[in-house]
């Protein structure tokens, strides 16, 4: 039997190949082939040798528990392309809100986010604007000054990262008293490229009040049209907003925040020790952390913010690679706690799925397929070389399928969101595989690497308006500097612009509160 299948698939054509593995693919998505072999077999899988049967059978069970383990993303994946959840609650009030933003030399950029910020419809006495400059060496806290924001200045080369410095922030609004009373009732937390729609706080202000200590937004991407990169990352976003935080909504599961565009109560954060979570992905973290302590995290389709993502393949690779490893990490810490809790609680297995690292079950194929191909064929088992090398294309080609599926959904559900041309919007449903594909090196290289935070230049300026009515051309802004140096003092500005001196041995941390 799997003498015939070998033979008449090696006088196929390579694309015929193609076609026929991710047939298969899909046969097997429904667990088709093992049931046909074994009605083939009376009951028994017959083999013509136990090399053979090995690598056949490998190549089952890494697919099938691939898809029993990652079944309810394609659920996700099929209710969220055809159903979108709605927020039907009405706030009873507005509540105080502190929008965070954590800024590394973000001159070029920041100014448009705060603009889009006062412009937008919630009241703006409830608004107060929170800026961490964050070892900053040109003038992102002039700037920030300049348009009434409260700016933090801290300079600590030793504890780098994002998590550290809205610890730092959060530290310092809930532990001095003298700024007891502009501490919020919920912070909102941005970064400093972004560009928000004018009801982006009045729609997370009304989950916020539905009950939610934490909600996610919409994540859309203001250079999307850019290249393949920025589109790369576009798509992604876009499928997790509509097809996994969307539908995780209307089941009444916890979604998890990605990194900006989410909303925290001030409860919360100080229930965390003020934000102690200082992996390489602080996001993951406090998503794990919330469902562990068996809280959920909600989600608005219709906060709507945008995000300026890498365009050069160097920098997208060094911000990844940062991302797997914040995984790794985060799976190393929490992932026995994530396992015991899937018996309470579906949202641990769910995040626990995110976290998991897939690249495991991508290399096992990868590797052992090909290893097995080789050693069949130095030993002349023909026979069971084809059989590893179609099992090879099968596996390349369901991937493949997956990503171009997942893709081209994406696109359909969300075409008007997507401020890019239409001939790129199809382009880039091809090139996301590909995308998709750099993430295997990228994830193989943070296992054995020691990866540090570094910070992702922002330099595309263009303004919510310019955005959104697709005039504006997204402009390349230098980067002002101006020389720091940094004593051993620790400098501070009260509310009446006194100025204090106190020790702080090495490190320094300036405060500027206006």
């Amino acid at each position: 039997m799997r003498e015939l299948y070998v033979k008449n698939h090696a006088k196929l054509s390579a694309g015929e190949l193609v076609c026929a593995a991710a047939l298969r693919r899909i046969r097997d998505f429904f667990i088709m082939d093992i049931i046909i072999e074994l009605i083939r077999g009376g009951g028994t899988l017959t083999f013509p040798n136990a090399f053979y049967g090995f690598v056949w059978c490998f190549a089952q069970c890494a697919g099938l528990l691939f898809i029993l383990i990652y079944l309810h993303q394609f659920i996700y994946l099929i209710v969220g392309t055809f159903v979108r959840y709605k927020e039907k609650h009405i706030a009873k009030e507005n509540h105080t809100i502190g929008v965070v933003i954590s800024a590394r030399n973000e001159s070029a950029v920041i100014g448009n986010l705060v603009k889009s910020v006062r412009a937008s419809n919630y009241p703006q006495d409830k608004i107060k604007i929170f800026v961490i400059a964050d070892n900053c060496t040109d003038n992102t806290a002039d700037v920030c000054r300049s348009l009434g924001c409260i700016v933090f200045e801290r300079h600590d080369e030793t504890n780098i990262g994002k998590g550290y410095a809205l610890h730092f922030l959060f530290e310092k609004l809930h532990t001095d008293p003298q700024y007891a009373d502009i501490v919020p009732e919920a912070y909102i937390v941005l970064d400093a490229d972004n560009l928000i729609k004018p009801d982006f706080i009045s729609e997370m202000n009304r989950s916020f009040d539905s009950g939610y200590q934490m909600v996610t937004s919409y994540r859309n991407t203001k250079n999307f049209g850019a290249n393949w990169i920025s589109a790369g990352y576009g798509y992604w976003f876009l499928h997790e907003a509509r097809h996994l935080s969307n539908c995780r909504r209307m089941f009444h599961l916890s979604c998890a925040i990605s990194g900006t565009g989410f909303l925290i109560s001030a409860q919360a954060v100080k229930e965390f020790d003020n934000w102690k979570f200082f992996t390489l992905t602080e996001d993951i973290e406090c998503s794990t952390n919330f469902a562990l302590a068996g809280k959920k995290v909600g989600y608005n389709p219709d906060a709507e913010l945008y995000d300026e993502q890498p365009v050069k393949f160097s920098q997208s690779w060094r911000q990844r690679e940062r991302w797997s490893k914040g995984f790794y990490q985060v799976f190393g810490k929490n992932g026995g706690k994530l396992i015991k809790g899937c018996f309470k609680s579906y949202s641990c297995y769910d995040i626990l799925t995110t976290i998991f690292p897939a690249l495991f079950f991508t290399l096992s194929v990868l590797v052992v397929l090909p290893v097995c191909a080789i050693v069949a064929a130095c030993i002349g088992d023909m026979q069971t070389a084809a059989r590893a090398g179609l099992s090879l294309a099968e596996s390349l080609s369901g991937m493949l399928m997956i990503m171009i599926v997942i893709c081209a959904l994406t696109a359909a559900t969300e075409w008007k969101k997507i401020k890019a041309p239409a001939y790129k919007k199809i382009l880039y449903i091809f090139t996301f595989p590909i995308f998709m594909a750099t993430y295997i090196p990228i994830s193989v290289v943070a296992i054995f690497k020691k990866v540090e935070w570094k910070p992702i230049n922002h330099t595309a300026a263009i303004s919510l308006d310019e955005l959104e009515s697709g005039k504006g051309q997204l402009r390349t802004v230098s980067r002002p500097s101006r020389p720091t140096q940094h004593g051993k003092g620790m400098i501070s500005y009260n509310k009446r612009g006194t100025e204090k001196r106190a020790e702080r041995g090495k490190k320094v941390n300036r405060v500027a509160v206006r």
